[in-house]
C-alpha cells in the first residue's frame, strides 16, 4: 500500500488526507495542536459556557464547495444553520442595506440601483453551480463552462472600485459591494479585487452563508471522523519542525505557508526564492465577546443576519483597506462582525450571546486596535460597551503565535494579488521541488476560505504522480 504523510489538521490539511484515504493511499496527519482544525475551531476564550469560533465562523463556501459536498458530513454531526440574512451592512442614516437569499429581496433595498443589481446577478446565480467549481481551483485550467466563467472573468479581473463605479450610481449598493470585496484583504483598486466581491455575492444567493451548530469545531470534527473511518490516522500534538524526523513516506503535504515549507525541509535554489519572494497581506486583530444581551443595532435588521459590516460608506472602506496595505491607518477602520448565537443558542448560557470581530491592519502589528473597533460597534450600536460582559483581544503576532500559518496575522495564507492568485504560490502550483512534496495550505489554489478546494487539488496532483 502507497503510504502519504500529511502536516497540519486544518480543513485542507484533513481534505487532503481524505482523498488519498479514499483512494486507497495510507495516511498519517501529523497536527501540533491538541485538536484539530487549526484556525477553524471553537473554544471558551472568554468565559464558561461562552463558546467562540477562534477563526472561521461563517462558511459562505462551506455548501457551495463541490470537495465538502461529497463528504456526508450531517452524518457525522454537522448541523449547518442559515440566519435570516446573509449580511447586513448598517450606514449612519440609521439603515442597513441587507444581503438577502434572493436577488429581488437584496435589490429591493437598493433603491435606483435595483434593476442594475440584478442585471450583474441574476446571470451570475443563474449559472451558480457550474460556476463555483471554475471558481474553485487553480485559475489556470480548461474550463468546463467557458461561458459562465468568461462573464465572470471579464468584472472579476476589475478592481472592485471600477465595478462598484461602473455598475451603481447610489450609496448603498456601493458600500455592500465594497464590503464583499474587502475581504479580499487587498487595497480595493487593485486588479482582480472584484472578483471576491462577486463570488460572496454569489454564494449567498446560491447556497447562503451558514453557521455551524456548536462552533467551527464541529466541522473539522466531522472531517477528521471520515478521515478515521477511511483508516486514516492523526497524530495530535506533534510539531513537525524538518520532514526529515518523521517516518518516511511515499508522498508528503504540506497544510503551511512558503516560509513554514521553508524551515521543514532543503529546497533547490530556485524554488527557493521564489518561495522567499510569497508576499503575505495585511493582518487581523480580532477582539471575542460575551454579552449579556443581543447586540443594540440602531438598524433592528441588522438582527436577522450573522454577519454584520461595520464600515459604512464605500469611500471609507477604500479608504480603510488602503491604509492597511500601506500602514499609514488613521482613520475607522473596516471591521467584520459575527453574532452567531442569534441564530445558535448552543454558543452561550441561556439568555446570553457571543461575538466576535475583526479589522484588518499592517502585517505584524503589534497594536491594540481595540478602541478603533469599539468605536464602530457604537457608531452603529450605541450602548453596546454596557453588554460586554468580557473580551479577548488577540493582535497580529499572538495569532501567529498560536498558529504559525498566520504569518503577521494574515489569515489569508498570503496576499491575494492577481500575480499570487495565478501562480499560488509558484507556476507549480501545488508543487515544491522537492520530489514527492506539494503544499495544501490556503497558499495554494483556490487560496483562503474553508472549502477544503486547496488540500483536494494537491492530494489530485499527488496521486497523478503516484
Amino acid at each position: 500500500m502507497a503510504t502519504a504523510r500529511v502536516i497540519g489538521a486544518g480543513p485542507n490539511g484533513l481534505a487532503a488526507a481524505i482523498v488519498l484515504a479514499r483512494a486507497g493511499v495510507r495516511v498519517t496527519v501529523y497536527e501540533a495542536m491538541e485538536r484539530v482544525g487549526g484556525a477553524c475551531g471553537t473554544e471558551e476564550l472568554t468565559l464558561p459556557g461562552f463558546r467562540h469560533d477562534v477563526g472561521a465562523a461563517v462558511f459562505p463556501m462551506g455548501l457551495a464547495s463541490p470537495f465538502l459536498r461529497t463528504l456526508p458530513l450531517e452524518q457525522h454531526g454537522v448541523r449547518w444553520v442559515q440566519p435570516a440574512a446573509p449580511l447586513a451592512h448598517p450606514l449612519d442614516d440609521g439603515t442597513a442595506v441587507m444581503l438577502e437569499r434572493g436577488v429581488f429581496e437584496t435589490a429591493d433595498g437598493l433603491g435606483e440601483d435595483g434593476a442594475a443589481y440584478r442585471r450583474m446577478m441574476e446571470p451570475l446565480v443563474s449559472g451558480w453551480s457550474g460556476l463555483v467549481g471554475e471558481i474553485l481551483q487553480p485559475l489556470l485550467h480548461v474550463p468546463r463552462h467557458p461561458l459562465a466563467l468568461a462573464r465572470f472573468g471579464a468584472m472579476g479581473l476589475l478592481p472592485a472600485t471600477a465595478l462598484a463605479k461602473m455598475s451603481f450610481k447610489g450609496e448603498r449598493a456601493r458600500a455592500l459591494f465594497a464590503g464583499n470585496a474587502a475581504h479580499s484583504v487587498m487595497p480595493l483598486t487593485k486588479a482582480s479585487t472584484a472578483a471576491v466581491g462577486l463570488t460572496l455575492h454569489g454564494a449567498a444567493h446560491g447556497e447562503g452563508w451558514p453557521v455551524v451548530e456548536g462552533g467551527s469545531q464541529a466541522l473539522v470534527e466531522a472531517m477528521a471522523s471520515i478521515l478515521r473511518g477511511l483508516g486514516g490516522e492523526i497524530r495530535l500534538g506533534v510539531r513537525v519542525e524538518r520532514l526529515g524526523d518523521l517516518e518516511p513516506a511515499d508522498r508528503t503535504l504540506c497544510d503551511v505557508t512558503p516560509r513554514q515549507f521553508l524551515r521543514m525541509t532543503d529546497v533547490p535554489v530556485g524554488m527557493r526564492r521564489r518561495l522567499e519572494g510569497w508576499r503575505y497581506g495585511p493582518g487581523a486583530f480580532k477582539i471575542d465577546y460575551a454579552l449579556s444581551e443581543p447586540i443594540p443595532w440602531r438598524a433592528k435588521e441588522c438582527r436577522r443576519a450573522a454577519t454584520v459590516h461595520l464600515g459604512g460608506s464605500f469611500e471609507e472602506i477604500v479608504a480603510s483597506e488602503e491604509a492597511a496595505w500601506t500602514g499609514r491607518m488613521d482613520g475607522p477602520p473596516f471591521c467584520l462582525l459575527v453574532q452567531p448565537s442569534l441564530f445558535d443558542p448552543t454558543r452561550a448560557p441561556a439568555g446570553k450571546h457571543t461575538a466576535w470581530v475583526y479589522c484588518h491592519v499592517p502585517n505584524g502589528s503589534g497594536l491594540d486596535w481595540s478602541r478603533q473597533i469599539e468605536a464602530q460597534i457604537e457608531r452603529f450600536a450605541p450602548g453596546f460597551r454596557e453588554c460586554v460582559l468580557a473580551r479577548r483581544t488577540q493582535t497580529t503576532t499572538q495569532m501567529e503565535a498560536w498558529n504559525p500559518n498566520l504569518v503577521g496575522g494574515d489569515v489569508s495564507g498570503g496576499a491575494m494579488s492577481l500575480g499570487q492568485i495565478a501562480f499560488r504560490p509558484t507556476a507549480r502550483t501545488y508543487g515544491t521541488g522537492v520530489k514527492g512534496t506539494y503544499l495544501c495550505s490556503a497558499s495554494t489554489p483556490p487560496g483562503g476560505g474553508v472549502h477544503g478546494m486547496c488540500g483536494y487539488w494537491a492530494a489530485m496532483r499527488a496521486l497523478e504522480t503516484l
